[in-house]
């Protein structure tokens, strides 16, 4: 229980979310299903107005009193989002993180939602409806996969490694031209670096010990506080690009986790400075 909210039934009505309004519309979607919202690669589908109505209208029973924060919410009403730093509670959903993966048929998709209360994230589920397991973290109880038979497994973020063998994601879209092209070009002094176009998933590999750190620019709630503390509870560094805490009310300044402080340090050294 985190602050009078039931994260187990919080869970479960993420799934529910998926299996009534996300999966039935998976790889049936109509053409007129599929919304631009600020650009092409920016998009809104019938599913996640659905799933987060679902979700919506269901939370005041988990988590009473509660403001509610999802992402297309949000988008209808902008001024929703500065309800949070405030909030005595808050419940932050993405209905369907991976939106523009989701509409063009890939697999890659997640649901997540965050509990913020008092400005502190103090729990993050991130929902995988293929894999119909959980991440689930509550601040200082550690980072578990759950699966629906019931079995939980701590998880932990991998060792740390020379800047030469790291693996790890980076989005680099909303970088401006100039300072992308020496991001991507600092890059190639890592081993490998992606991007999955899901930070559902990007968090939740990392957690699990597959990737050596996480880039990320744009700074929406929904996006990143879930995964943040599940990351950190998994036993990553994470902080914004000057070095500060990431908090529910950071809309910008960009987000760097590593497997550890000094893999920070080295990232944001030789990588991520323009």
């Amino acid at each position: 229980m985190s602050r009078s909210v039931d994260i187990a039934a919080l869970a479960n009505l993420l799934q529910e979310a998926a299996v009534k309004e996300i999966l039935p519309r998976f790889r049936n979607l109509e053409p007129g299903d599929v919304r631009m919202k600020t650009e092409a690669i920016d998009l809104v589908t019938e599913a996640d107005e659905a799933a987060e109505r679902l979700i919506k209208s269901r939370i005041d029973a988990i988590a009473p009193g509660a403001v509610f924060i999802g992402e297309e919410s949000v988008a209808a009403d902008p001024v929703l989002i500065e309800k949070l730093a405030d909030a005595d509670l808050a419940i932050v959903v993405d209905p369907i993180d991976g939106t523009f993966n989701f509409a063009a048929g890939m697999p890659l998709f997640g649901v997540m939602a965050s509990v913020v209360a008092k400005g502190e994230t103090v729990a993050g589920i991130i929902y995988d409806p293929l894999g119909n397991d959980w991440v689930i973290a509550e601040k200082g109880s550690g980072a578990w996969m759950c699966r629906p038979n019931g079995s939980q497994e701590r998880l932990s973020v991998s060792g740390a490694v020379p800047l030469a063998n790291m693996v790890g994601g980076a989005s680099t879209g909303f970088y401006g031209e100039d300072d992308r092209r020496i991001v991507m070009g600092n890059l190639a002094k890592v081993r490998i670096a992606t991007s999955y176009r899901c930070a559902a998933h990007e968090y939740r590999i990392f957690a699990a010990g597959h990737l050596h750190f996480l880039m990320y620019q744009k700074l929406m709630p929904w996006d990143h506080l879930a995964g943040t503390l599940i990351a950190e509870e998994a036993g990553a560094f994470a902080a914004r690009f000057d070095g500060s805490r990431y908090l529910p009310a950071h809309l910008s300044g960009g987000l760097l986790l590593a497997t550890d402080r000094e893999s920070w340090d080295a990232l944001r050294r030789e990588v991520f400075t323009v």
